[in-house]
């Protein structure tokens, strides 16, 4: 797949090599030095489409002024069959390109030969990496929390995957601990009430208290009837926990599914206990001495790992016994192995055994006590958990509606989940605002999300796509059909809202690379918003359909390319792109 930026930046680079070696033949500068710089885009395209600094780079190493270098470098350059027109010197040494009409209608080429993998490329390439995402306890219906983690996950996964990746996304499920003893403890309460009454039965202090648990309570009576009363506790505990997960999971995978989110995998925690994972694990810290024993628990030399990590980055020891580092129980007196051993073994699992280069995890801000822990247990292991392990923390949403704040859900009485937002606002909004960037808090406008207009950005992006299908529909209807890009004179693309829309278009593999590389797939937002600015700009300034003939081709397959895009972009967020609205 092409990236015509980056090709530009390197057609450059060979521009000026080849000028350098030039100048040393005719004698206008020493030779015997590395030409090398940076090639950039101006933010002002009054000073040019791409700009040089090699003048400068070299300008020690060659003992003259930058700007005698590229005033000699600019004097060998040859521009023919290439995809520049000509070459300036700029203040003190600067090098300002402007691109040429073949520059222009490769993109548009590139843009219709690739079709929806436009954008795709290499960068990451042979790189396994696993997402994981959302993988809430499945003891209840999932939260904002989840929502954002949701759609964070899967855009990033995406990203990731067209960025060149092998990418998986997984969800963990919490079906093994305390959390599952307590499910099962509100489920038990519930049921025995149903049979009993409510004052007879005690509901647990620290119990599931929403309408979601007795709901499952009515559905277990209402299929096994009170002989579950009769049975022994632990047995009927048992019997409670495995029918609230068999009612739960199916309706998270359903929520997700709506929420347009499909794993390759769900992963349950209680597989590795069934294996002997967790012990394994476990024995094999202890193995490299990372464990010791107190009053009867196996504890891990969390502060040793965390100490000695702070060391390596510089720090203090008076700064690191500030800190009053603690070390963490695997297993409990009672035999019991705690959710951080069942974390570390998991994450063991993702590198050791299925062979992931690189492992993110899209966790709530207050799992950041957690992320530093966990990859000092990786290196333990010496799985270089500081490097392969990337923790992306997502701050809090507060919903708001007519300036307020939304707190409560009607239906459960609970924080708003999953499937309360789905049934106010459309996934498309939900999807578009919550790929926000996951260090910021974010405020979440209900009201914004439904409006039509260009107010709520996922509709103004989305019109731009369904006013350019309807562009297409009726001049088709006149008898303009849409061109091939080689059937166009790029030429014909001459103003500035033409040339500065198709250099946007062009933008889109950097755009996706550096979403990847910098675990940020809100950039995608961003550039499919300014891409739908500029199509407007050059809608209103550009006329198409009274256009002069092969001037009305060219802005035609040019609005097409701008579909094309923005459908690329959207698909990206899994965000609809609508031909009509």
């Amino acid at each position: 797949m092409r990236n015509l930026v980056a090709d530009a930046k390197g057609a450059i680079g060979d521009i000026i090599t080849a000028a350098y070696a030039g100048a040393v033949r005719n004698g206008a500068l020493p030779g015997g030095a590395e030409i090398s710089g940076t090639v950039e885009i101006p933010k002002d395209a009054a000073n040019g489409d791409f700009a040089a600094n090699h003048a400068m780079a070299c300008a020690k190493a060659l003992r003259l002024p930058p700007r005698k270098i590229a005033e000699s470098l600019v004097a060998e350059m040859v521009f023919d069959g290439s995809w520049f027109a000509s070459a300036e010197v700029a203040g003190p040494g600067f090098i300002n390109f402007r691109l040429s009409a073949g520059w222009y209608a490769d993109v548009i080429a590139a843009i219709e030969a690739e079709g929806a993998d436009y954008g795709r490329s290499g960068a990451l390439s042979g790189q396994k990496i696993m997402v994981e995402f959302v993988s809430a306890n499945p003891t209840g219906p999932m939260h904002m929390g989840n929502a954002r983690g949701g759609v964070l996950g899967d855009t990033l996964a995406e990203v990731l995957s067209r960025a060149g990746a092998d990418v998986r996304r997984e969800f963990y499920v919490n079906d093994s601990g305390n959390q599952i003893e307590k499910f099962a403890l509100s489920i038990e309460a519930r049921y025995l009430q149903l049979i009993e009454g409510e004052e007879a039965v005690p509901f647990p202090e620290d119990g599931y208290q929403g309408d979601d648990i007795r709901e499952l309570a009515r559905l277990f009576r209402e299929k096994h009837g009170d002989a579950a009363a009769r049975e022994p506790e632990t047995i009927r505990r048992q019997a409670l926990a495995a029918f609230g997960l068999s009612c739960n999971l199916p309706k998270m995978k359903t929520d997700l599914a709506r929420y347009r989110i499909k794993y390759d995998l769900w992963f349950n925690e209680s597989s590795m206990y069934d294996s002997g994972y967790v012990a394994q694990t476990a024995a094999l810290l202890t193995e490299k001495g990372y464990t010791y024993e107190k009053d009867g628990a196996l504890w891990f030399r969390t502060s040793e790992i965390l100490a000695d990590n702070l060391i390596k980055a510089g720090k203090s020891r008076a700064y690191i016994e500030k800190l009053d580092l603690k070390d963490d129980v695997l297993r409990r007196a009672n035999g019991f192995y705690t959710y951080f051993a069942s974390d570390i073994a998991y994450h063991r699992n993702k590198f050791k055994e299925r062979g992931f280069d690189r492992v993110i995890n899209i966790w709530g801000a207050d799992h950041h006590g957690h992320v530093a822990r966990l990859k000092g247990a990786m290196d333990a292991l010496g799985l270089d958990g500081e490097n392969r392990l990337d923790i992306v923390l997502i701050q809090l949403v507060r919903l708001t509606r007519n300036g307020e704040a939304v707190r409560m859900s009607k239906r459960t009485g609970k924080a708003i989940s999953l499937s309360d937002l789905l049934d106010e606002i459309p996934v498309d909004a939900a999807r578009w605002f919550f790929n926000s960037k996951p260090e910021s808090q974010m405020d979440f406008d209900l009201d914004l999300a439904v409006r039509q207009d260009s107010e709520n950005p996922v509709y103004y992006v989305q019109y731009a796509h369904a006013r350019i299908c309807s562009l297409i529909a009726n001049l088709a209807e006149d008898g303009h059909p849409m061109p091939r890009a080689a059937e166009i004179d790029a030429s014909a693309l001459e103003t500035g809202f033409e040339r500065e829309l198709i250099k946007s278009l062009a933008g889109l593999p950097d755009e996706i690379r550096h979403a990847a590389e910098d675990r940020d797939p809100s950039r995608i937002n961003r550039y499919v918003t300014e891409l739908a600015a500029r199509f407007h700009k050059f809608y209103n300034a550009c006329r198409i359909k009274d256009a002069e003939p092969g001037v009305l081709e060219a802005r035609l397959k040019l609005a097409e390319s701008v579909k094309r895009v923005i459908s690329v972009s959207l698909g990206i967020l899994g965000v609809s792109a609508p031909e009509k609205m």
